[in-house]
């Protein structure tokens, strides 16, 4: 399976690490197994004939010679890994592959003798790394937009004529996860989250509520985010981008901007433009329960491109049932919301005239009036919104599990237990304090026989249990 590594600026560093011991000595053996011409000498076997030093001048070289604008990162690297089932590949065999993919990458088609130079190298005995400079040896920039899902395409091949365990479909639905730069950046900040983390919540909040484009950017402009606009040449708004305050790159000089796709797949214009729908008033809580759990009822019978629009309306629900939540629970169910991501985009083609998603949209702008609402409801009306939502989001996971969808079934469920955390919590009275009816300078025992302790009712909801986050990767690159 292909997977993109952390680009780079540096590709003496890159070899150092692939040919070295590893952070914990799990490196054995590195060594070339294909390169971009043949018959290359291997730094670590024929140190004599080739140092590091050596193959990284060699591999920047026709970057060195560009005559335009250098890449800011012209490191390309990707690992390409067996499952542990799988048997163990020869060198040939890797070799093979090593240069299937950076054709299919576009990094060097077969037969273009001034492609990118590119190397493979071996240090395990399930994966290789492919790594290679982003300038073409005729000084041209090589065009490899859709490398990662080619390459895919490619893996799928040698699967079925090696016998080797099939990947799952790239279906494109899996979160767009901070890189290890943008974390380490945000811990010298001291920040709890990367801008990336930030921006996707401030970014998906405002438009599961915009009724049009003025209305999306206003929103995120109000939300404290900078918003840079991209407008065709006739004046049309075609893109947006961008950047949370204080986030700078280039020694402070310029701010770190994210296009709205770069951020999550669903977050492009076009897409946050189907989100777009009418107001409908009057905003009533009340009713929005009711349209949850028609919505829920009618999402469980909706077929496959219905139900995607479903699903999607669903996400945006939760999105802003976090935003507006009360403070006791709106850490739940924030993660609950953020675990049914991948579980609100589906693969393949969607509609968006159900009836269910019409409820969802209804209900989430009826729920951007919820902190006063349900000041006056109280925790009775909080948990009947919780449990409107549990009944949504187990509809989803069935309506998933039936499609056949197992990273979408999985997160659904995920966000459905969380919720149902929330919803404990919600029923769970606080501790009442006994009320003096003495002057406080008498003092007063209380009786034996009498418990003070509230004890939680048992509203049939699990309690969920937290562990500790595991631990992030050292060094960001794939092994």
């Amino acid at each position: 399976m292909p997977k993109k590594a952390e680009s780079g600026e540096s590709t003496a560093d890159l070899l150092a690490y692939l040919f070295g011991p590893g952070n914990h000595d799990e490196h054995t053996d590195p060594h070339l197994v294909a390169a971009w011409t043949p018959d290359l000498p291997c730094p670590a076997r024929t140190p004599d004939r080739m140092t590091l030093a050596d193959l990284a001048l060699l591999l920047d070289a026709p970057v060195d010679a560009l005559r335009g604008p250098r890449p800011a990162e012209h490191v390309w690297h990707v690992s390409v890994r067996n499952e542990p089932d799988d048997r163990v590949l020869s060198d040939a065999e890797w070799a093979t592959v090593a240069a299937e993919m950076v054709a299919a990458a576009g990094i060097a088609p077969h037969g273009d003798a001034q492609a990118c130079r590119w190397v493979a190298v071996r240090h395990a005995t399930d994966h290789i790394h492919l790594v290679a400079t982003l300038a073409r040896q005729d000084g041209r920039h090589p065009r490899i937009r859709g490398d990662i899902p080619n390459m895919h395409t490619a893996a799928r091949a040698f699967e079925t004529a090696w016998g080797l365990t099939p990947m799952s479909l790239l279906d494109r639905t899996a979160r767009r996860a901070p890189v290890t730069g943008e974390r380490e950046k945000a811990a010298r900040r001291g920040l709890t989250e990367s801008a990336r983390e930030s921006l996707q919540r401030t970014v998906r909040e405002a438009a599961a509520l915009a009724a049009d484009d003025a209305d999306f950017l206003t929103r995120l402009r109000d939300a404290g985010v900078r918003v840079r606009e991209h407008h065709d040449e006739n004046g049309a708004l075609d893109g947006y981008a961008v950047a949370l305050p204080g986030d700078r790159a280039d020694h402070g000089t310029r701010p770190v901007w994210f296009s709205g796709r770069t951020l999550a797949y669903d977050l492009s214009l076009p897409r946050i433009r189907e989100r777009f729908h009418p107001t409908i008033a009057p905003a009533d809580l009340a009713r929005a329960h009711t349209r949850i759990r028609e919505a829920a009822t009618l999402l469980t019978q909706a077929g496959r491109t219905e139900g995607a629009g479903d699903v999607a309306a669903l996400g945006d629900l939760l999105v802003v049932a976090a935003a507006t939540a009360p403070t006791p629970v709106r850490d739940q169910i924030r993660a609950a919301a953020a675990a049914f991501e991948q579980a609100s985009r589906t693969p393949g083609t969607r509609t968006l005239h159900g009836t269910a998603r019409a409820h969802f949209k209804a209900s989430a702008q009826a729920l951007e009036h919820a902190p006063r609402t349900a000041r006056g409801g109280g925790a009775p009306a909080v948990l009947a919104l919780l449990i409107a939502l549990v009944e949504a989001v187990e509809a989803a996971t069935a309506w998933h599990r039936a499609q056949h969808h197992d990273a979408q079934t999985r997160a659904a469920a995920q966000a459905a237990a969380l919720l149902r955390e929330a919803a404990t919590l919600t029923s769970t009275p606080p501790p009442t304090r006994p009320t003096r009816t003495v002057p406080r300078t008498v003092r007063v025992t209380r009786a034996p026989s009498r418990d003070l302790a509230a004890v939680p009712p048992d509203t049939g909801a699990p309690l969920r249990t937290h562990s500790a986050p595991p631990p992030g990767p050292g060094t960001g690159r794939s092994r």
